[in-house]
């Protein structure tokens, strides 16, 4: 079984240079078990970490590192162990998918030995699957066989990034051809919001006051870094506001990058080729109130709010 385990965590972290596993002492001891045998010295420190004595805190800085676009394993020594971040499990892992109304996902793996046999003193030994099946957002996976354990495990790992994509639209993350607000015959479609990244259109969400669409750039202008328009998803907000042939006519284009330099850099682009490829669509900038230099993401929906009501033109 332990075999079985380890052989499908080298196999996972060379796969996906996104997967990590976390937990105490699976780096340089291999786990108590010796379940992560060897991945510390295969794949480093940054992806087979050594945590402190927390759970708690092991779970929500997984939370953390889902919200970045990692994947991690975290590694519970023992069943009862994990009590101390039911908390975080519950309240975030659980529900953040549909807290966010499907704009995120939580590509998260909780490993960890249950039940008796092992002869150890109490807090080693419950079985406690009863409270993780009856937690709405968590799948339960207990494999009886080494096979089994291999298995489900690759599959619990891979299933959110094979199951996620982009929608055919805007670009935001979905787990179908369009994502659910391009979906949402509410929205009004000539007026098109555009953002940097899948994160940024949670904000927006929360102020209420924006009820258009979306279109994502998945990051912003940086030469420096190599990011050039054809990087970008920017020709395809092109050919859906200046197109002749576009089904929608659209009024307005939100402008809505991150207050930075290379996000004020991305809207300048932007807004100079709309005037010129289609002058009679208004173009328009959050407006003053969110902090130069930081992330839209950080921002408060009220002050986020107050930006988009008094957005301005470009």
């Amino acid at each position: 079984m332990i075999e079985a385990i380890n052989d499908c965590f080298h196999t996972e972290l060379a796969r996906d240079d996104s997967v990590l596993v976390m937990g105490e002492d699976v780096g340089r001891s291999g786990g108590v078990f010796r379940a992560t045998a060897g991945l510390q010295e295969r794949f480093g420190v940054d992806r087979c970490v050594d945590t402190p004595l927390a759970e708690a805190g092991m779970l929500g800085a997984a939370v953390g590192l889902c919200m970045a676009g990692w994947r991690p394993i975290c590694e519970m020594q023992y069943d009862a162990f994990a009590y101390p971040c039911l908390d975080q499990l519950i309240t975030h892992v659980g529900r953040y998918h549909w807290r966010t109304g499907g704009g995120m996902e939580f590509p998260l793996v909780v490993r960890m030995p249950y039940g008796g046999g092992v002869r150890a003193p109490e807090l080693h030994d419950d079985s406690p699957e009863a409270y993780y099946v009856h937690t709405p957002g968590i799948k339960v996976a207990i494999p009886s066989t080494p096979a089994d354990a291999k298995g489900l495990l690759a599959a619990a790992i891979r299933e959110v990034k094979e199951k996620i994509g982009l929608c055919e639209v805007c670009f935001n993350l979905t787990d179908e051809t369009r994502c659910r607000i391009c979906q949402d015959p509410r929205r009004d479609e000539a007026l098109i919001c555009v953002v940097e990244e899948p994160s940024d259109v949670i904000p927006m969400e929360r102020t209420h006051e924006y009820h258009g669409v979306y279109h994502v750039l998945g990051g912003a202008l940086s030469p420096i870094d190599g990011i050039d328009p054809e990087d970008l998803k920017i020709a395809e907000l092109f050919v859906r506001v200046a197109d002749p042939g576009s089904a929608v006519d659209v009024r307005e284009v939100v402008l809505a990058t991150n207050p930075t330099t290379t996000g004020e850099a991305t809207a300048l682009h932007i807004a100079e080729e709309l005037r010129a490829r289609a002058p009679a669509v208004k173009v328009t900038r959050l407006a003053s109130g969110l902090p130069v230099g930081s992330d839209l993401e950080y921002a408060d929906e009220v002050t986020l709010g107050k930006a988009f009501a008094g957005r301005r033109a470009v």
